[in-house]
C-alpha cells in the first residue's frame, strides 16, 4: 500500500508537468534561468528526493532503518552537512525525529527498541507526507501514530538559504486512552553533522544572552526561538539554523553539543517533564531548518525565521490546552 501511494504521487507529478501545471505549495520566485534546478521529485524504492535538495529515506519493516529520516539536506551551492550511520552512534540518522513512548525507546536502535513503520507515504515536488505507526520491538504493538509532513520551501540554487519545514503530529492509537512521552535530554528533532564539524562548530541563538543549562561536559540545553550551528564542510563554511514555532505544544529547549562530535536537537524537556497525550489529543510540533553557504549573521537568521513564520502561518499547530504537561 505504501509503495503504491508513492507511485501514484509520482504519476501525478509527471502528469502535472506534462500539462504545464505547477504543483501546489511553491512559495519562492523562480531562480535565474542559468541556474540548473530540477524542480521535480525523484522516487525510488530506497528514497524520495525533492528538487535534488532533500533526500528522505523510508524506515520500518521493509527497510533496514528503524525510522524514516532526512538523509540529505543541501545548501544552495549543494553542500550536504548531514551525517548518517555513524560508527560511534549507528542510530544517528542525519535529520531524524524520535522520543520514548510508554517506556519504549524509539531513539536508539537495539533489539528492545521500537521502530517507526510508515503506512502511507506520498510526495509531490515539494511536499512529503508520511503516516507512521510507532511499533514496539515485538513488531505488532502500535504505541502511537504519527502524521508527518516535510515541506521544501526553497530548492537550491537560490538567493538565500535552503529552507524546509518538519511537522510531526503524534497521537495515541485507536483504543488507547493515553500515551506518555519521555526520553533523554536530547530526544526530539535532531541533526548529526559531518565529521569536519566535530570539535570545531560554533552555536548561536536568537537571544545572544540566552543562558543554557549544562547537562554534562559540552552538552547544553538552551531556550530560544532559534538555534544555529556554523562549521566547515569540505573546505566550505556552512550555517544551519533550526526554528521553533511559537504555537508548538511546548517551547523548544535546544540541545547543543560540539565535542567530541557536533549535534543540534530541538527538544521539549521530556527528560524532566514527561508529557501525557490523551485520546483525541496530539503532540503537535513544527520546526524550520535553513541552510546557508557561508557564515550567516544573526540578522540573516532572524529574517529567515520571520519569513518562515509567514510561510507556516496557515498550518501552524494549534495549542492543546487539555494536554497534560
Amino acid at each position: 500500500m505504501r509503495r503504491l501511494s508513492i507511485l501514484l504521487a509520482a504519476a501525478f507529478v509527471l502528469a502535472a508537468a506534462a500539462l504545464g501545471l505547477a504543483a501546489a505549495g511553491a512559495v519562492n520566485a523562480e531562480p535565474p534561468a542559468t541556474s540548473p534546478v530540477d524542480h521535480g521529485v525523484d522516487i525510488t524504492v530506497d528514497a524520495i528526493t525533492l528538487a535534488n535538495s532533500v533526500m528522505y529515506v523510508p524506515g520500518g519493516e521493509d527497510f533496514k532503518a528503524f525510522k524514516p529520516y532526512v538523509k540529505q539536506l543541501l545548501s544552495p551551492k549543494g553542500v550536504n552537512l548531514l551525517r548518517d550511520n555513524v560508527a560511534d552512534h549507528i542510530h544517528h540518522h542525519a535529520l531524524m525525529y524520535a522520543v520514548a513512548i510508554d517506556g519504549v525507546d524509539f531513539w536508539s536502535e537495539t533489539k528492545n527498541c521500537g521502530k517507526q513503520v510508515p503506512q502511507t507515504t506520498s510526495a509531490t515536488k515539494d511536499v512529503i507526507k508520511d503516516e507512521i505507526d510507532w511499533v514496539k520491538a515485538d513488531g505488532n504493538t502500535v504505541v502511537a501514530t504519527e502524521k508527518r509532513t516535510i515541506v521544501l520551501h526553497s530548492p537550491y540554487p537560490i538567493v538565500g538559504p535552503t529552507l524546509i519545514s518538519w511537522r510531526t503530529r503524534l497521537a495515541p492509537p485507536a483504543g488507547v486512552e493515553s500515551i506518555t512521552l519521555t526520553g533523554s535530554h536530547y530526544f526530539g528533532l535532531g541533526m548529526r553533522f559531518v565529521k569536519s564539524m566535530d570539535n570545531a562548530a560554533t552555536f548561536t541563538f536568537a537571544d545572544p544572552n540566552a543562558k543554557g543549562l549544562t547537562v554534562r561536559d559540552d552538552e547544553k540545553l538552551t531556550p530560544s526561538t532559534w538555534a544555529a550551528c556554523t562549521g566547515q564542510v569540505d573546505g566550505n563554511t556552512v550555517t544551519v539554523a533550526m526554528f521553533d514555532h511559537p504555537e508548538n505544544s511546548r517551547p523548544a529547549l535546544w540541545f547543543t553539543m560540539g565535542k567530541p562530535f557536533s549535534y543540534l536537537s530541538a527538544t521539549i524537556n521530556l527528560w524532566k517533564d514527561p508529557m501525557v497525550v490523551k485520546a483525541g489529543q496530539e503532540l503537535d510540533v513544527c520546526h524550520g531548518i535553513a541552510v546557508w553557504d557561508g557564515k550567516a549573521t544573526r540578522k540573516q537568521i532572524d529574517e529567515a525565521y520571520r519569513n518562515w513564520r509567514k510561510l507556516n502561518h496557515a498550518k501552524k499547530p494549534e495549542k492543546k490546552d487539555e494536554t497534560k504537561r
